[in-house]
């Protein structure tokens, strides 16, 4: 099974295919700098793969490759970081104590 993500951005959203067939996305947008993360969805017939974590990691690395931050509004890309601290510098200083991401030593003073 092949994946590719690509971000489709006339359509704001991050697209994985499978053997060349649209899996799923994650619909996004732009909001003040940052990428706010709003619904993702997987085809029900290509459920249960891992291809929901590998689509929002695929998203979250080419958003961090921008130098930009995310807003996970969508529950799956906010578990996903959640699981997954490495991602949770994204998240803008200022969002993380709001969304439930735990803060930075420096910035608990």
């Amino acid at each position: 099974m092949a994946t590719t993500v690509t971000n489709n951005t006339a359509r704001h959203r991050y697209e994985i295919e499978i053997d060349d067939e649209l899996g799923g996305f994650t619909d996004y947008k732009p909001l003040n700098g940052q990428v706010a993360f709003v619904h993702t969805e997987i085809d029900p017939k290509f459920g249960g793969q891992g291809l929901g974590s590998i689509l929002v990691r695929e998203a979250l690395d080419d958003v961090r490759s921008r130098g930009i931050g995310v807003l996970p509004f969508c529950p799956f890309t906010h578990a996903f970081i959640g699981k997954h601290p490495e991602y949770v510098d994204l998240v803008p200083s200022w969002a993380r104590e709001r969304l439930g991401f735990p803060l930075d030593e420096s910035e608990s003073a």
